[in-house]
């Protein structure tokens, strides 16, 4: 059996194509970027497809992080500036997870680099932020143990 991310595609729940999708022009980077987020976010490849004459572009990839749906392109006519304004990357991604400290760590083994430290915040959850060698940031959020155990 092959191991290369492709052959570990997979049709998602319908639950991962539910909510708010963020999808991702990174040009020249798409394939790359799916790839690290396999190792430093334990991503699911969810499905490739290829650009037709650009070998190891792709036109489409959809990865399952944490149970939601991330998309990406190397299609460098969806990052253009809007408005003739050089393209800033604001925000951030978020990922709530029961067990951080793991995601954070395995993260940072892969390349991440630390912008705010994962450690306990003023509202009680523990939180951090981290960058990935693509320029986008992520956030690892684990919620305050004590309101778990609180029914709704």
């Amino acid at each position: 059996m092959n191991d290369s991310p492709a052959d570990q595609r997979y049709r998602p729940e319908d639950r991962v194509m539910q909510g708010v999708i963020p999808y991702l022009a990174l040009p020249g980077q798409a394939g790359a970027a799916a790839d690290f987020y396999m190792k430093a976010f334990g991503a699911k490849d969810i499905g490739r497809m290829p650009f037709e004459g650009r070998p190891g572009q792709f036109m489409h990839i959809q990865v399952e992080i944490n149970g939601g749906a991330l998309m990406l392109t190397d299609n460098d006519m969806m990052s253009g500036a809007i408005g003739g304004a050089d393209p800033i990357p604001r925000g951030h991604l978020q990922l709530v997870v029961p067990d951080g400290q793991a995601w954070w760590d395995r993260a940072i083994a892969a390349g991440c680099a630390v912008l705010a430290p994962f450690e306990p915040q003023f509202w009680g959850d523990r939180w951090g932020l981290l960058a990935d060698p693509f320029g986008l940031k992520w956030a690892v959020l684990t919620p305050d143990p004590a309101l778990w155990d609180k029914e709704a």
